[in-house]
């Protein structure tokens, strides 16, 4: 494995675990305020950080979402240059509108490597899993 493989997994690895414990500010801190983001339940892009984070406020209050934890499997790293495509089978216990669920989805995210060396997401594309 090599290093910025590794680098790629431990940044994937802070997402999911901040996602899981819904850490927004953790979670969100992990993107670029540039990245974009495809989720299958809603019918636009996101085309913002700060337009997820708008998104994510209107879905606690509006719907009572809550992550209650995530789980990552079937992961796997692919390191172009200075862009790393991170896929994997996430599922995901939450909560919403008092009914606890889990959803079982693909994810694509797409890490850039900074100036200073972190690999910071730019992009989340997340798919519902076949039956």
């Amino acid at each position: 494995m090599t290093d910025h493989t590794s680098a790629v997994l431990s940044a994937a690895d802070a997402v999911v675990a901040a996602f899981g414990r819904h850490d927004a500010k953790a979670y969100f801190d992990a993107f670029s305020p540039s990245a974009t983001f495809i989720f299958y339940n809603l019918d636009r892009t996101l085309p913002s950080r700060a337009a997820y984070e708008a998104e994510w406020a209107l879905w606690e209050s509006r719907d009572g979402f809550r992550v209650r934890a995530c789980r990552s499997m079937s992961r796997d790293v692919q390191v172009v240059g200075d862009t790393a495509i991170f896929t994997h089978v996430v599922e995901t216990d939450l909560t919403i509108g008092g009914e606890d669920m889990t959803n079982h989805e693909r994810e694509t995210i797409v890490f850039a490597r900074q100036r200073d060396g972190r690999w910071l997401a730019v992009h989340e594309h997340l798919s519902q899993l076949p039956l």
